[in-house]
């Protein structure tokens, strides 16, 4: 949708019903669903085709409640029938797929939101510090969208969710939305406490980091066990 038809249009949100909990600065969204797919993310003998299923099908159930609030106008239609009057974006969104592992969110949400841009930014866990190293950043110079979601299944330690994020802030975007599918509450808390403007959405919140800040109980390494990497050693 370009900017100057939506501002041709009067914007308002597009309501849609919920049922989530907010919990130390993140909205964590509570649906049986979303619940029985996390479990079979979490359980160590899933394979990796049915760890991805659950990826894509927690992305999609995730992303539909955190859209919730996008502004939308109203644009008249003909049906078969009639016409009648429907509901168009006018909002500008970009899906920041943070790599590897965000990319096996991005299919699903493009499902929802298929006019929306798509930026890569990559950034990897340095194992000895534990902070985040961008290696990759192709988002322009200008232009900014006006709504960013961060797609990344895993909030560890924050590190990475806050790099991108700044990314974001100095591109121009004024909303920002984090979806990950768990997080630990000390990445919630730091990234809530960095960028308390940032809108985070996950299906869970555990309670600690081990030694090497993975998530515990956490699911592992989601980007290892998307694309079967994992050492069988």
């Amino acid at each position: 949708m370009s900017g100057s038809t939506a501002e041709k249009k009067k914007s308002r949100p597009i309501a849609s019903s919920s049922n989530e909990t907010q919990v130390g600065g993140v909205t964590v969204i509570d649906h049986p669903l979303i619940q029985v797919h996390l479990t079979r993310m979490r359980n160590k003998t899933t394979q990796p085709s049915l760890f991805r299923a659950s990826v894509k099908r927690l992305a999609t159930l995730m992303v539909y409640e955190a859209t919730k609030d996008l502004d939308g106008y109203e644009t008249t239609v003909e049906t078969p029938l009639t016409e009648t009057t429907g509901v168009e974006l006018s909002q500008r969104v970009g899906l920041v797929p943070i790599l590897r592992a965000g990319l096996g969110m991005i299919d699903p949400v493009l499902d929802l939101l298929p006019m929306a841009e798509v930026w890569h930014l990559g950034l990897y866990r340095d194992e000895e510090t534990a902070q985040p190293v961008r290696y990759y950043d192709k988002l322009p110079p200008q232009n900014p969208v006006d709504v960013a979601i961060i797609l990344d299944p895993m909030l560890a330690t924050g590190g990475s969710a806050m790099a991108a994020l700044m990314t974001l802030r100095e591109w121009g975007v004024k909303q920002a939305k984090v979806v990950s599918l768990i997080a630990s509450q000390e990445g919630v808390d730091a990234v809530s406490s960095q960028f308390p403007e940032a809108q985070i959405f996950v299906a869970q919140v555990d309670p600690t980091l081990n030694d090497r800040k993975f998530i515990v109980p956490g699911l592992g390494d989601a980007g290892d066990r998307i694309f079967n990497t994992v050492d069988p050693s």
